[in-house]
């Protein structure tokens, strides 16, 4: 048998192996055993985030911290007992908002078909239509997500990015969930709304780059002035600052044409200028269309939502979104 004949065996047999994992996460899910779910997270989403559209950027954040930890199985959600420090508790997850909208969420879905509808997949759900309602992209979100068993503060702090991160740690951190530099630029286009706290953030670019007291030289000069101008000390815990100035309620191109200005807030931000490709990627979404951004945009964030799902009988349908089930 030639190569190219055994290249394609491996190949089947790759898919073979994928196919029932992706497979168990189908659309309408819950088509037969709770019809009305998908309509009553829409809905209240619809109701609720037009009055509080900076909840969509923290319930996206949400989505992307809970699949980067053991998978999208709203390990996230759960609370800390006295014998172990939950995600919540993460460094990177203390700035986390949200959860009560998403207890609001599994209240009334829980009303409507007790026991049936598993958080992770609200938390999923929730991400998309809560961007969609401010006039972001919108995606499809295959359902049929188990929710997790565990949730482990140094696992959050682990595999979380950082907005500290250089290029090599994000692209570690992202191959390792089975995504690659294109969605890595695609997923940080979600900066293009939301805050950001300044010396859980970008404080130290400012005021202490190299630990010399110095100004992080990948940073445009005239933005640093702006942020000084904001986060007047390096210790400030309460000053926030928009992510895309002037656009950051926004779902754009703007993020983009910032990065390209040396005014990203993040190092990670700063980080995506340093490698060709991400920067040859940055450049085409900057220089395209917006529909062509949203597109590519939702394509990750179906990828980012699937993965190390949890489906069939692995873990469990949570009742209650921050503990396990007794």
């Amino acid at each position: 048998m030639g190569r190219m004949g055994c290249a394609a065996i491996i190949i089947l047999s790759v898919l073979g192996f994928l196919g029932p994992v992706l497979a168990d996460l189908q659309m309408d899910f819950y088509a037969q055993t709770c019809p009305k779910a998908e309509k009553i997270v829409l809905d209240y989403v619809k109701k609720h985030i037009p009055h509080a559209p900076s909840l969509a950027s923290a319930l996206l954040r949400m989505h992307f911290h809970d699949c980067f930890v053991r998978g999208c199985d709203a390990s996230v959600l759960l609370n800390s007992t006295s014998n172990n420090q939950a995600e919540k508790s993460a460094i990177p997850n203390l700035t986390l908002r949200g959860f009560g909208f998403i207890d609001g969420v599994k209240s009334l879905v829980e009303a409507e078909c007790p026991g049936v509808v598993s958080c992770a997949d609200i938390i999923a759900l929730v991400a998309r239509d809560s961007v969609a309602t401010i006039g972001g992209p919108t995606w499809e979100v295959p359902t049929g997500r188990r929710d997790g068993l565990i949730s482990n503060a140094t696992e959050a702090l682990n595999n979380i990015p950082s907005p500290f991160s250089n290029f090599t740690t994000l692209v570690s951190k992202f191959s390792s969930k089975g995504l690659d530099v294109k969605d890595l630029v695609l997923l940080s286009g979600a900066h293009t709304i939301g805050i950001a706290h300044c010396n859980q953030s970008f404080a130290l670019r400012l005021y202490n780059f190299s630990g010399h007291g110095d100004e992080d030289p990948s940073l445009d000069s005239e933005y640093a002035v702006h942020l000084k101008e904001k986060c007047k000390t390096p210790l400030d815990n309460t000053t926030i600052f928009e992510m895309d100035p002037g656009s950051f309620r926004t779902f754009d191109l703007s993020y983009y044409k910032l990065v390209l200005k040396r005014r990203g807030l993040f190092e990670s931000d700063a980080a995506l200028l340093t490698n060709s490709a991400s920067k040859s990627e940055i450049i085409q979404l900057a220089q395209g269309t917006l529909s062509n951004f949203y597109t590519e945009f939702g394509n990750s964030m179906m990828k980012m939502g699937k993965v190390g799902v949890k489906t069939g009988s692995s873990g469990e349908i949570r009742k209650n979104c921050a503990v396990l089930n007794s």
